[in-house]
């Protein structure tokens, strides 16, 4: 009896562990065919699409959902509903999808879709197609998917659409039928409301048919060059004779999680070879006011993708799109779309930051949706730093807008968490300033406290460890406490999932015979390790540094040319901390944060000049 008790015990004490470790890490699998018919005269087009699922989760599967994008651009869509009704409407939305006429909405209306053969039950709900499966698809299991559909593509609004503002015919963005992801969190199945996307890796084989005046470019390896002509393949090739006035254009793209096309009979085809064997291609419409700049983008193109393989980790692709289309820039699968191009540094600088997507989303693949953050505002980290390589441009704090719009919205009472779903903010403007500006003080600012080198290398060993796994939030500061020795759940917890601020001060500073008090307050809820430095009369400087005490770790020192001296902790509770600088040497200024990097909501009182 007592063996018997002590075996209960001893299964009771291991079987929360197992219950809280019961499956490794797992994501679902998807491989499409699909077939696309388009007329370049109604913009309607019909296709078919062949889905290969496999579901890798340990979950069994009831159910599964589409997305159908082209859906938001009807009156009364979810999309056109909260564009009217919220704030600050986007200025390229506004009310103009209540005035779609029927012939320039857009639509994706399934006509069949079956599973292994069968036909399937399904709703159509705005942009998500409900589907119940006629066999739960177990774990470990296969199924296919077959639909046919009918498709118009809308008038341009937002990303997709035809003839857009530069005259480009069609910027073919979330075009078709694409299965929405399922992870540990369960469907990922939100409407489209206005944000970003979030998608199954797999590999993709499409065929497009359309007009043999037509040039695409986009997601993919063409495989029929010498078919199609229109810039690929060798020079002076010359393409077949069109059958019925058409070219079916063949692409296959290996595991990506999306799909995207452009398609204009006016564009220039330009190739440049970029780094390490890659092909950028760049497609523009033949227009004299912007033909100069896309020329002068395309060896900067390419500068740009050697400092993002240096910086991040190797481009995994073999080519890479910068092309003419949509509403201003989107990144997208070896390809980005980008409006204009009349202004050159507007031009190169959207050029770098989509260019950046590549690494910071298009092969991290996190979820847009729930953090943004991690997408636009990484990606605007990394890419400020690109453009002062490329451009020969040193700035002490090359963020210093994005710590601008931050300190705005902090202040403004409006913001809120960057853990709010993405079109769940109340304001346009508060989720810009939470996903771009914030979310690149984030990367900047953890710079600030684990150091410089730290970053670096955690943001190489990031991309190493999780490209193509749609890591979260927690993946990405558990690399950085691995790399730096920090303990950083603090900085995650407050900076993202909160709107608590830092806001640290000098009160006073008071000399006596014996040397110099020193006298800081913590007034925001948000701790941070402090720099100090003091600057004494002779000219001659000298810093402090304070350990953060629930961080568990110091900063290495980063210049050398100066004094360093490390202090005691300071805890959070204790908004108060004192120091004394021994000796009689005279003091002219004290600063916290001389590199400006931590985002104090108020820098002002961070000075203190003594008379």
């Amino acid at each position: 009896m007592k063996q018997a008790i002590k075996f209960l015990l001893l299964w009771l004490s291991v079987f929360p562990a197992l219950a809280q470790n019961s499956t490794s890490y797992w994501q679902q699998h998807v491989d499409y065919t699909m077939e696309i018919d388009m007329d370049v005269e109604t913009f309607q087009y019909k296709g078919k699409q062949t889905a290969v699922y496999t579901n890798n989760s340990p979950d069994v599967l009831n159910r599964i959902f589409y997305h159908l994008h082209f859906n938001a651009f009807q009156p009364g869509s979810d999309m056109d509903i909260r564009s009217r009704t919220i704030a600050d409407p986007d200025g390229r939305v506004g009310d103009r999808i209540s005035k779609l006429s029927p012939s320039e909405i857009g639509y994706i209306r399934p006509t069949v879709l079956r599973q292994d053969g069968v036909p399937l039950k399904y709703v159509v709900a705005g942009t998500v197609l409900e589907v119940t499966l006629n066999k739960p698809l177990q774990p470990g299991e296969s199924t296919t998917f077959y639909m046919e559909w009918d498709a118009q593509v809308p008038v341009q609004i937002r990303r997709s659409g035809r003839n857009n503002r530069d005259g480009v015919a069609l910027s073919m963005t979330q075009w078709y039928p694409k299965i929405a992801e399922y992870d540990f969190q369960g469907w990922h199945a939100d409407p489209y409301i206005g944000r970003e996307f979030h998608g199954v890796w797999g590999n993709f084989d499409v065929k497009i048919t359309i007009d043999a005046d037509y040039t695409i470019g986009g997601t993919g390896y063409l495989q029929n060059a010498e078919e199609v002509g229109h810039g690929y393949g060798p020079e002076g090739l010359k393409p077949m004779k069109p059958k019925n006035g058409k070219y079916t254009w063949h692409f296959n793209a290996p595991n990506v999680h999306d799909f995207t096309w452009a398609a204009d009979d006016e564009y220039i085809h330009d190739k440049l070879e970029g780094p390490n064997g890659v092909v950028l291609h760049f497609l523009y419409k033949n227009n004299p006011e912007i033909i100069e700049n896309w020329k002068k983008i395309q060896p900067k193109t390419a500068e740009l993708m050697q400092f993002f393989n240096e910086n991040i980790g190797p481009y995994p692709y073999k080519q890479y799109s910068v092309i003419q289309g949509g509403d201003g820039g989107m990144e997208y699968g070896m390809c980005t779309l980008i409006s204009g191009g009349t202004r050159y540094r507007g031009l190169l600088g959207t050029t770098s930051h989509e260019l950046a997507h590549s690494w910071f989303q298009f092969v991290l693949a996190t979820n847009e949706s729930k953090h943004e953050w991690m997408d636009e505002g990484f990606a605007s980290y990394i890419s400020a730093r690109a453009m002062g390589a490329v451009n020969n441009e040193v700035k002490a704090n090359p963020w210093g807008g994005s710590y601008r719009g931050y300190r705005y919205i902090a202040k403004s009472g409006n913001e809120q968490p960057q853990s709010t779903h993405a079109d769940r903010y109340a304001i346009n403007r508060v989720y810009g300033v939470a996903a771009y500006s914030k979310g690149a003080v984030f990367m900047a600012q953890l710079g600030y406290v684990i150091g410089e080198k730290n970053l670096d290398k955690t943001i190489k060993k990031y991309f190493n460890d999780w490209a193509f796994k749609h890591p979260t939030p927690n993946d990405f500061i558990r690399v950085a406490e691995k790399v730096s020795g920090f303990e950083l759940d603090w900085y995650l917890t407050d900076w993202t999932q909160t709107t608590n601020t830092i806001d640290y001060s000098i009160e006073n500073v008071q000399s006596d015979k014996d040397g110099t008090y020193i006298f800081l307050e913590r007034i925001g809820l948000m701790p941070m390790p402090i720099d100090l430095e003091i600057e004494y009369s002779d000219g001659s400087r000298e810093l402090f540094y304070i350990p953060l005490q629930m961080a568990r770790a110091e900063k290495p020192a980063e210049n050398d040319s100066l004094r360093r001296t490390v202090m005691a902790d300071w805890s959070w509770a204790n908004p108060e901390y004192k120091i004394f600088v021994a000796g009689n040497k005279s003091i002219n200024k004290v600063m916290i944060d001389p590199s400006g990097l931590m985002a104090d909501i108020n820098p002002e009182d961070n000075v203190f000049i003594t008379e």
